[in-house]
């Protein structure tokens, strides 16, 4: 799934009690972020071609948890949020198996961004396919975190790439082209922030969705990273602990939407062929 959004919800909920302009990242933030995600894109690669294909079945505990239901997500290993220069690196793992489901039938949902408003409400108040072909879509999601006293939302341009491995198995990749951090939304006074007045919340953002088919159904797993702003060393032992929780709340609350509306959408049809052979079409 196109689990981006939820780190902003986590970030957005505890913003408030360090909520100074942060503008642009700075040059050594982006590289220590860049560094990170050519790391994780190559981690990315080394599980395509391996027998793990997804990260769950390295710790079997873990898989049987997701194998019998349970939907799990974990933090990257180390310390998360992630310390960089003037910034940090937010990196959750997240999974689930729905079982008697195919990639196409989960894709059916993923790909139909202008659903996301609905399958991801209240976040999402708009999305909209920009385009798409066989490989890879563009796409826009307008959040924002209702709780959050300043209305503060989010204007996101993605892309995503689907890689088939094979036929039980394929990833995406999404990355945020383009961020726009509107102040004030849904008031007179609503206005797209330049770039030397963007609080920071969300400076990056990039996510990897693993599919495979497996024990008679589908295994989601979903690595979702984020660059932020940093925690004033003085909150950083009240806010780290409410990042952490609210970013593990948000991602499995992502992944059981996702599920739900798998099982709408299959049910949809189901009903639909049923309709067609009693009307003998």
């Amino acid at each position: 799934m196109n689990a981006q959004h939820w780190i902003f919800v986590a970030l957005a909920g505890t913003s408030l009690s360090y909520a100074a302009a942060a503008g642009s990242p700075k040059p050594e933030t982006v590289k220590a972020w860049d560094e990170y995600v050519l790391a994780a894109a190559q981690n990315t690669g080394n599980h395509s071609t391996g027998a793990q294909f997804l990260q769950i079945h390295e710790t079997a505990p873990v898989a049987d948890k997701v194998r019998h239901g349970q939907i799990v997500v974990l933090p990257a290993p180390g310390h998360i949020p992630k310390k960089v220069p003037s910034g940090l690196i937010h990196d959750w793992m997240g999974a689930t198996f729905i079982p008697g489901t195919t990639i196409k039938d989960v894709l059916g949902v993923l790909r139909d961004y202008p659903k996301y408003k609905e399958v991801f409400a209240p976040r999402i108040l708009e999305s909209k396919t920009v385009s798409a072909t066989d490989t890879e879509d563009r796409f826009s999601i307008l959040l924002m975190n209702k709780s959050v006293i300043s209305k503060t939302a989010l204007d996101c341009e993605y892309e995503t790439r689907f890689i088939r491995v094979d036929d039980q198995r394929m990833y995406s990749i999404t990355v945020a082209k383009q961020i726009n951090e509107i102040a004030d939304y849904g008031t007179p006074k609503q206005r797209t922030l330049p770039p030397n007045e963007v609080t920071g919340l969300i400076w990056k953002l990039y996510t990897v969705t693993r599919f495979e088919e497996r024990n008679g159904g589908l295994y989601m797993e979903t690595q979702a990273m984020a660059l932020s702003r940093d925690i004033p060393t003085g909150l950083r032992f009240i806010v780290e602990p409410i990042v952490r929780r609210v970013s593990r709340d948000a991602l499995e609350a992502a992944l059981k939407q996702t599920t739900t509306a798998v099982a709408a959408r299959k049910a949809a049809a189901k009903e639909k062929d049923k309709i067609a052979s009693a009307s003998g079409h």
